[in-house]
């Protein structure tokens, strides 16, 4: 046998220990082999989102090559803190550690040839799955058609042999010799009891806490002033929090004796600790990986829904006409609006349509406010399928709406001004509602029909008519849309907006923002578990020998299931809640400072990663249960 088929037996025989970073560098291979592809697809050579889309995948995908450097990095000096003794053994049977260098770097190019490899099969294999997922979501035009991804191919290729061959040198420079006996007894070496320190724990409580409040509390653009030392602050506490208090925690409850003798508890405690200081830097790593994942991807998809969802909500209808100039011509607007009805009934668009005369008001402190009769109000309530209103003679009621909305102010101010009748007489508030009905962004008033009339002469006027569509006719508004903004709006001084088409422009600009974000969160979230990864299946020999003995002292299967299950339980999600706690502060200060509720974003975004940590927890408790019980 020669070294180098040693070395590609090795490998095989020790697949349990590289199968993870196999996997995980393939997996890197096949996002940045997406990327290049649709880099050189052709339908971007004339589509009007090149220079955006293929300039945010080219920083993508540089991102993701960096990023793949450290990870490959990290995880051959995982394999090789782990192999001590087997280098050790090697060294006694007259290999020396010029050989043992060459032999790990053998071993690297040929998981990277193959991880490249395959990686890159794969990616074509479903590329046009991927493809047929990238039109919808980039929201494009363009058809993004099968091709044969050559370029991507020799591009991707050479990009990560480089990276591999780069790695291997790296990686056989630093190896280090060592004494022979304690390479042999590497794992035979005792560990001191694990102690914290008390100052030090405290001090990563305070951190904690200090960094949670201060980002929870506060608001507006504040949220940007605080953000960088809030990150300083919760960065140094989480590395205290598993270094320091996370021990704290459990010599705390291993001397609770009560808790710490009944039934399987002894042997968890026991041990976690040791774990637990072990493991600091990983778990701490992990989090902060996986907060940045969550958090940028959060704020992604937060920032998309808080545009799209605040123009909806400032603008509710599907089409709006109006004049913003005193100037008014009258045949000029009949005649556009007549445009917008016959195209509409061309292309069997159904709408319902509603026409206003906005007529703005002096209140109190000299303020124009806005107006409507009873009647205005609930034409477009019913236009809205929303809740008409009812007042009596003297009664009004006043409308504010978020500042949420995009252009939109809250002003209480404003409802607190009187609205007096020309005889003098006061108007009296009913209540104040929140909400968009009426095209107006400010706080308004509505009075009754009987009010309206005896009000004193507005100080300005405005026209405005809406129609809203019935729906499932998206594609039809979009085309529509288009045409009528293009032919309408060079009439000034009247303002055409087609709502839906506003809303499918920021779609389609902001979609390869989010796809690209999407990719490279997933990246950072699957390289974190794969640390993870081999943090447990680096102690897998020790397990062995340890619940091997454990055995034979009456430990059952079900309690060996369930003391193993615990384990990797902390092990997997200690670092991971912590993330999502983090997560979910930074995804509440975001929400502050733009003053929208992105709960249902973040709960979507932190659930779903949430999931995906739960199915990758099960499929790797199931092998390491059936790996520990075959050496018992």
């Amino acid at each position: 046998m020669t070294f180098r088929q040693f070395v590609i037996k090795n490998v095989i025989r020790n697949k349990r220990l590289y199968v993870a970073y196999f996997l995980s560098s393939m997996f890197t291979v096949m996002v940045f082999f997406t990327f290049a592809m649709f880099a050189f697809h052709p339908a971007f050579g004339d589509g009007d989102i090149n220079s955006k889309a293929l300039f945010g995948m080219s920083v993508a995908g540089g991102i993701i090559y960096v990023f793949s450097f450290f990870f490959v990095l990290y995880s051959m000096g995982s394999f090789l803190q782990s192999r001590k003794k087997e280098f050790g053994l090697l060294m006694m049977q007259g290999m020396s550690m010029r050989q043992i260098r060459f032999m790990v770097f053998l071993e690297n190019m040929f998981i990277g040839v193959f991880a490249t490899v395959i990686g890159i099969g794969i990616g074509t294999l479903f590329a046009k799955f991927i493809l047929m997922i990238a039109e919808n979501v980039l929201v494009i035009d363009e058809t993004l058609y099968f091709y044969f991804p050559l370029w991507a191919i020799v591009v991707t290729f050479v990009s990560f042999i480089l990276l591999f061959l780069v790695i291997s040198f790296f990686v056989t420079f630093i190896l280090r010799s060592k004494k022979l006996v304690s390479l042999i007894k590497a794992d035979q070496q005792p560990k001191t009891e694990p102690k914290a320190s008390i100052i030090l724990t405290i001090i990563a409580a305070l951190l904690l806490a200090a960094g949670y409040i201060t980002a929870i509390l506060v608001k507006g653009a504040m949220v940007v002033v605080v953000m960088v030392p809030v990150i300083i602050v919760v960065t140094i506490g989480t590395y205290f929090l598993f270094t320091q208090l996370s021990v704290y925690m459990i010599n705390f409850l291993k001397k609770r004796k009560r808790l710490f003798w009944k039934k399987t508890n002894m042997i968890l405690l026991s041990d976690l600790s040791f774990r637990m200081k072990d493991n600091a830097r990983t778990f701490f790593m992990v989090a902060i990986i996986s907060t940045v994942a969550f958090s940028a991807i959060g704020t992604l998809f937060g920032f998309q829904t808080y545009l799209t969802g605040g123009m909806k909500e400032a603008n509710p209808y599907t089409f709006t006409y109006s004049e913003y100039s005193d100037q008014t011509n009258d045949d000029q607007m009949k005649q556009d609006i007549e445009t917008v009805n016959q195209l509409l009934e061309q292309r069997k668009i159904k709408t319902k349509q509603a026409t206003i005369e906005m007529q703005y008001f002096t209140t109190g402190k000299d303020e124009q406010t806005f107006i409507a009769s009873e009647s205005m109000y609930n034409d477009f309530a019913n236009l809205l399928g929303k809740k008409t209103i009812h007042l009596e003679r003297n009664e009004m009621i006043g409308v504010e709406h978020s500042s949420a909305i995009m252009g939109g102010y809250a002003d209480d101010e404003f409802i607190d001004q009187p609205v007096q009748l020309e005889n003098g007489e006061e108007l009296k508030l009913k209540e104040v509602i929140d909400g968009v009905v009426l095209p107006e962004l400010f706080a308004h008033y509505v009075v009754s029909d009987e009010a309206y009339e005896q009000l004193p002469d507005p100080v300005r006027s405005e026209s405005y008519t809406a129609w809203k569509a019935a729906q499932g006719q998206d594609d039809a508004i979009i085309e529509v849309s288009e045409m009528l903004m293009d032919e309408l709006n060079e009439s000034p001084p009247f303002n055409f907006q087609a709502n839906d088409y506003t809303v499918y422009t920021i779609n389609k600009v902001y979609g390869p923002i989010l796809f690209i974000g999407l990719f490279i969160g997933i990246v950072f979230f699957v390289s974190a578990g794969s640390f993870l990864y081999f943090r447990l299946f680096t102690d897998l020999d020790e397990d062995k020998a340890k619940f091997t003995a454990i055995a034979k002292m009456g430990l059952t299967d079900k309690e060996l299931k369930k003391v193993i299950t615990r384990q990797t339980a902390i092990l997997f999600f200690a670092p991971i809640v912590v993330a999502l706690v983090h997560g979910a502060v930074a995804l509440t200060a975001l929400s502050h400072f733009f003053d929208y509720n992105l709960v249902k974003e973040s709960s979507m975004v932190l659930g779903g990663f949430f999931v995906i940590q739960v199915v990758y927890f099960l499929i790797v408790r199931f092998v390491y249960i059936k790996q520990v019980k075959n050496a018992i």
